[in-house]
Formats: structure tokens, sequence, C-alpha cells
């Protein structure tokens, strides 16, 4: 049993240096590829700056739905049903 751990254990040892070894590349990065990034970035932030305006923006105003209800006046069908 401990030599079917210890094997493993080498293999997985093996596995994970292979993986981390440096390779050469031979890739072209074209040069848009630095404003791509540049705009992403751009447009994660003003998105956030958005949903932080609109927060604080709600959290200001007051809220509509919260206030008191005007009843309303009665109707003249109402007033002729009473009278009756």
């Amino acid at each position: 049993m401990k030599r079917l751990i210890s094997v493993s254990l080498s293999v997985v040892m093996i596995f994970c240096l292979l993986l981390a070894t440096d390779r050469r590349a031979f890739g072209y990065v074209d040069p848009g590829s630095g404003l791509i990034a540049l705009q992403t970035a751009a447009s994660i932030a003003v998105a956030s700056l958005y949903a932080v305006r609109r927060r604080i923006r709600r959290y200001f105003t007051t809220d509509k739905k919260a206030a008191p209800a005007v009843r309303p006046s009665k109707s003249i069908a109402d007033e002729s049903h009473e009278a009756a």
C-alpha cells in the first residue's frame, strides 16, 4: 500500500513539473490587443461607477410608495346611492 501511494505521488509530481516547465512560444501579439485590454478595463470602471451612482441616488431620494395615499373623493353615483 505504501508503495502504491509513493508511486502515485511520484506520478503526480512529475506531471506537475511537466506543466510548470517553460517552453518557447512562437506567438504573435497584435498591437491592438493592448487597446482591447484598456477598453475592457475602462468599461468595467464606468459600469461600476454607474452602479455606485444609482445606489447613492437611491439612498438620498425619498420613496414615493411610502408617501401617504390620498383618499379619492366620493363620486356622484356614490352620493345618490347613499341618499336612497
